[in-house]
């Protein structure tokens, strides 16, 4: 095959996935807030960061901003998705800055020497219904297994 069949052939593909890119977006509802979990890996420390849209949190030499949070609107407990920025004390410009998935930390990871962080949830608004206690439990128990 020769180098210009296989520049068309790319092309080609690069059309083909384009055209398919829509098929698959989701709608996204943007989240008032998020999760992000943050690892010192000197210390070996793990923090949670609660934050609203816009709000950081600092956290030893770093500060941790959430910019935007989504996640898909059909189905609140799937993928979030977060903007975030992270900046170092004493750099004027960011460590890192870009979209995390929550299911793919590694897909878009911050590449820093001590710290690591990425994206939890997002806050959907979504709450668990509360499981009831059972009104009678029996003060003993109801069968007793013996193995032997």
């Amino acid at each position: 095959m020769s180098a210009r069949h296989i520049c068309g052939l790319g092309r080609l593909g690069a059309v083909l996935v384009l055209m398919a890119g829509p098929a698959f977006a989701q709608d996204m509802e943007a989240a008032p807030g998020g999760t992000l979990r943050l690892l010192d890996k000197i210390t070996g420390n793990v923090y949670d960061l609660a934050l609203s849209r816009g709000q950081s949190a600092v956290q030893g030499r770093v500060t941790v901003q959430l910019d935007d949070c989504r996640f898909p609107k059909d189905n609140p407990a799937a993928d979030a998705q977060a903007h975030v920025t992270v900046m170092e004390e004493g750099r004027s410009d960011p460590v890192y800055s870009g979209w995390m998935l929550a299911s793919s930390p590694a897909l878009s990871a911050m590449d820093h020497p001590r710290y690591d962080v990425w994206v939890l949830s997002c806050d959907s608004g979504f709450v668990a219904p509360e499981v009831e206690e059972p009104e009678n439990t029996p003060e003993e128990p109801i069968e007793e297994i013996i193995e032997g």
